[in-house]
């Protein structure tokens, strides 16, 4: 099984799910796009695609020109290809950019340990099936997917009273999750020393907030760990 990752920085890959692959012995191609990393122009190769977040946004192809091609990329992979794909924050963002719809900025900002509230749809989703129609996600983000809601080929399977888009399907084999169910019991700790993400954190919660969001995290880690392994054994069988 081979997997191409987008990553975006480097402290923000699979995480947990990361550790279910290498566990399996998943061929794993990690492309670092922030650090000038080409993806490879023969995508056929690829079994599936991560992609995952990163402090940066869609609309900011001047300053990371690299998103122009990563957007053709996924497009490619996604839409011409029609292979599995699971994209979480900016890969989500990027997703849903590319399946025509748009990235807006949230109101508020989602930060935090919250709620993530299924829809019916998510019944006969082979991924997210035997979820429960409600559970708890970090989220760490001020932009979300909007202007998808005339797209057939679109099905919302997940929203939270700020954000729509939670996760979404596009046709049978892609998604696009909002929220980090890929988490590890280091991840905050590690993202809180990105200065983008420390300023928008404080800006929600306050000065100090980092401490009070890592023990949140780590009080809900497990849950999350549990939903990772079911999400990574439901993919493998779209693969």
């Amino acid at each position: 099984m081979n997997i191409i990752v987008l990553q975006h920085i480097k402290i923000e890959d699979p995480g947990f799910i990361k550790d279910l692959m290498l566990a399996d012995n998943v061929n794993l191609t990690t492309i670092e796009l922030d650090e000038g990393e080409k993806i490879p122009n023969d995508l056929t190769k690829f079994d599936g695609m991560f992609c995952m977040g990163g402090p940066m946004d869609t609309y900011m192809e001047k300053e990371h020109p690299w998103l122009v091609d990563e957007k053709k990329k996924i497009k490619e992979f996604v839409v011409e290809l029609k292979k599995p794909y699971l994209g979480f924050c900016l890969g989500c963002q990027l997703l849903g950019e590319v399946v025509g719809g748009k990235v807006v900025q949230s109101k508020p900002p989602e930060i935090g340990i919250m709620d993530i509230n299924f829809s019916k749809e998510k019944e006969n989703d082979i991924l997210f099936s035997s979820f429960p129609e409600k559970i708890k996600s970090l989220q760490w983000h001020s932009y979300e997917v909007d202007g998808l809601d005339n797209n057939k080929d679109v099905t919302i399977l997940a929203s939270s009273p700020v954000t729509k888009y939670q996760i979404f399907k596009y046709q049978k084999h892609a998604y696009g999750i909002q929220f980090h169910i890929e988490i590890k019991d280091t991840t905050v700790n590690e993202w809180g020393c990105v200065p983008e993400y420390k300023q928008a954190l404080e800006n929600q919660l306050g000065e100090g907030a980092l401490d009070k969001f890592n023990q949140a995290a780590k009080n809900n880690v497990f849950d999350m760990n549990n939903y990772s392994k079911i999400l990574y054994e439901n993919f493998k069988k779209i693969l």
